[in-house]
């Protein structure tokens, strides 16, 4: 299935959608069936609200497990220090303001009610159109620069497998102004994890998309 609700967003980049007909193409020309286009009706309202914030609650935690190594004590010192990236402060003073007394309430995503009616969703979606897996792009944009925080992110990884519980996994699809890579995100059914990895495995020996970095020699044994 092509799921091209991330792809049709006007922020959306045009290297990269290129890169995602390519992939469809040498998918269907290695034998798939494509079912273009593959569409989870209420999508939108479906994934609001399935983020659980626990990042200052861990980092205090991580910091009092140092002990007396720790330079600081918790979050809130690192941000009174004023040593970070400037371009994380606004990050740093939103996550102050999240409980500390207990660790936050995060449910199993798998007996969560929200999760459980994002999973059922996505699979009646997949069994209408008869599916086995469907992709999108990983990211729907190129990697920004250190610091750019304002550009279009495009992160699609994190936004369906994670919070669904169904097997996901990403490949090189190709590079984008000439280095920088982007990738295929697959998504299975529950238990598909051999299924996937055969479609992966497949598209990447055909395509052979994957290079080390130009930057770094490779490892000697």
């Amino acid at each position: 299935g092509v799921f091209r609700f991330y792809t049709d967003k006007p922020t959306a980049d045009a290297q990269v959608k290129a890169l995602f007909e390519k992939a469809i193409e040498d998918m269907e020309s290695q034998g798939a069936e494509i079912i273009d286009s593959f569409q989870i009706p209420n999508f939108e309202e479906l994934t609001k609200e399935l983020w659980c914030n626990t990042f200052r609650y861990d980092v205090n935690n991580y910091l009092s497990s140092l002990g007396d190594k720790a330079p600081y004590k918790s979050l809130a010192e690192i941000v009174d220090s004023g040593l970070y990236a400037p371009y994380i402060e606004k990050r740093l003073k939103r996550a102050l303001k999240s409980p500390i007394e207990e660790e936050p309430a995060c449910k199993d995503l798998y007996n969560e009610p929200r999760n459980i009616a994002f999973r059922k969703a996505v699979l009646k979606a997949m069994d209408e159109h008869q599916l086995d897996a469907f992709v999108y792009p990983t990211w729907s944009n190129p990697p920004r620069k250190i610091g750019d925080l304002k550009s279009p992110a495009g992160d699609n990884s994190q936004l369906i497998s994670p919070h669904t519980g169904l097997p996901g996994l990403t490949v090189p699809m190709g590079f984008t102004y000439e280095n920088l890579p982007a990738g295929l995100q697959i998504v299975g059914r529950l238990f598909g994890e051999p299924y996937i990895i055969k479609i992966a495995y497949s598209y990447e020996q055909a395509t052979k998309h994957r290079r080390p970095p130009e930057k770094f020699p490779v490892l000697r044994k």
